[in-house]
């Protein structure tokens, strides 16, 4: 049997996962950015899940589609970034208020 938590209709819920690299202590980093998927996104994602690695790693996938790598991408994603590539993978039509403001084009302007 699957933990994986499942809306009302019993689609499985999505999953993030963050891979950080504990030898460059990215912990509280990936903790934040988990904070910050969990306080917009609250009962729309299953799960997110914080994975310790090596290496200089730092990835951020949805339901096992890379939204983010930090040597692909240059860096680290702010908290904005982070939601509207999530927001892309689990709901593209979402709007995310202040955070859509510039850059997310929404089907219909009107």
């Amino acid at each position: 049997m699957s933990g994986a938590q499942s809306d009302m209709s019993g689609q499985a819920l999505p999953r993030v996962r963050i891979t950080y690299c504990t030898q460059c202590q990215w912990l509280l980093r990936a903790g934040w950015m988990a904070q910050e998927l969990l306080s917009t996104f609250a009962t729309d994602l299953g799960e997110v899940t914080l994975v310790p690695g090596t290496g200089g790693i730092f990835t951020i996938s949805c339901n096992d589609t890379l939204v983010w790598d930090r040597k692909r991408d240059g860096g680290f994603p702010d908290a904005t970034r982070l939601k509207q590539l999530v927001r892309d993978v689990i709901d593209p039509d979402r709007d995310l208020g202040h955070a859509d403001r510039k850059g997310h084009k929404s089907k219909d302007p009107a």
